[in-house]
């Protein structure tokens, strides 16, 4: 399967916009540079941003951000290859591997057991890659590939804990029912499941579940009917959608998706060496306003975004308005909460004389790591949380 690529240039479309400008605010918006029409015919791609149809890539309109929670019509879509159609009735989780005994459980099994809710931010391992120079190979996220929602589940370690884990256990491999080969570089041999591997300490922390409920609703076929892995704190990938396999294991797991893609390298002793996607870093970005947008210079503007990590507090959000030169604090909005992000605002009082502003935030946490002003290229296409010109037009 090759991957498709939408047009460079189709329009984006926000709701109630047109495909010449859109305006939030009483703002004039420019159309972005990339994303696609969105129409009613097309329920699934309709309220979010399209990247890639097949597989299908959805991006949520960053610049619709308003509240902490992001609408589950409105919340990302990563997916590696066609969508799995899972039935209730059919769907099986098996664990197995290094455990004391296999287990086969079904939906109204999983449903049965002790429950919780967690709210969490999830990102994709390559949210704002579009803004890479030169450009990156892979789906062409602006700032979208990401949300917050609140999620249902089991704790995976209930599972473990009643398959029961051997000594010796190192990892927990998650595995999807999502399947197919790539022929592109770099390669898969042949047809293979998408499946990602946590550390056991990872995998037995409570706040890692199982989930089949989002926002309140039973998951969508898109978000991983019937069960996911939630990770909070990591990125995307290691929340695995359409769960139906969990295999213990005695040594690191060397799969494609953990070596050959969502890896990197981090540097020991000088050296290089290729270690897998784990957690998220510090990051924030701008929502309001959007790259292009014409703002009048006789009234303050609200600079308005979100700010996050991997579980660690934000405690500050700076913003520039002279391209980094200087910073002043933005104000915090509502109250921290491990694993979600934190909304911020600044009241930005633009300059009397027309002309091009350059506007950026970074974003410090409780663990004093503050976004770097470039993205470091060991990182590859991932873990993008340099902070990102935002250029208006004042006048």
């Amino acid at each position: 399967m090759k991957k498709k690529d939408l047009d460079e240039n189709p329009p984006q479309v926000l709701a109630g916009g047109s495909s010449n400008s859109v305006s939030i605010g009483g703002s004039q918006l420019l159309p972005s540079a990339r994303g696609d029409v969105q129409t009613a015919d097309q329920p699934l791609f309709k309220g979010r941003i399209t990247r890639e149809r097949e597989p299908v890539n959805l991006e949520f309109p960053f610049a619709s951000l308003d509240g902490v929670m992001t609408p589950n019509s409105q919340f990302f879509v990563r997916t590696h290859f066609p969508m799995p159609h899972v039935s209730r009735d059919d769907w099986r989780l098996k664990c197995r591997g290094h455990v004391e005994r296999e287990l086969v459980l079904n939906y109204d099994d999983l449903r049965e057991l002790p429950s919780q809710t967690i709210a969490a931010t999830i990102e994709c391992a390559g949210n704002s890659r579009v803004f890479l120079v030169p450009k990156a190979e892979g789906v062409q996220w602006e700032l979208g590939g990401v949300g917050t929602a609140e999620w249902t589940g089991v704790p995976l370690s209930t599972v473990l804990d009643r398959a029961g884990i051997k000594k010796g256990a190192v990892e927990v491999i998650l595995q999807g029912a999502d399947k197919g080969e790539l022929t592109e570089e770099p390669k898969t041999p042949g047809e293979i499941h998408f499946a990602r591997s946590l550390p056991l300490e990872k995998a037995r922390q409570e706040e890692v579940i199982l989930a089949y409920q989002m926002n309140g609703e039973d998951l969508a076929p898109e978000h991983g009917f019937p069960v996911r892995a939630i990770v909070p704190g990591w990125y995307g990938m290691a929340s695995v959608k359409w769960l139906t396999r969990i295999e213990v294991t005695d040594r690191p797991f060397q799969g494609y998706w953990q070596t050959a893609e969502y890896a990197y390298w981090n540097r020991y002793s000088g050296e290089p060496v290729g270690v897998p996607v784990s957690e998220m870093q510090v990051k924030s970005a701008i929502a309001r306003p959007m790259r292009g947008e014409r703002i009048a210079p006789t009234t303050a503007y609200r600079v308005f975004g979100a700010a996050w990590s991997d579980g660690a507090d934000i405690v500050k959000v700076e913003v520039s308005s002279d391209c980094g030169q200087t910073w002043k604090e933005a104000k915090l909005l509502g109250d921290a909460a491990p694993y979600m992000w934190r909304l911020w605002e600044f009241q930005w009082q633009p300059p009397r004389t027309s002309g091009k502003c350059t506007l950026m935030s970074r974003a410090t946490d409780n663990q004093d790591r503050r976004q770097p002003r470039e993205h470091n290229p060991d990182k590859k296409a991932y873990l993008i949380n340099h902070t990102l010109p935002v250029e208006v037009e004042v006048r």
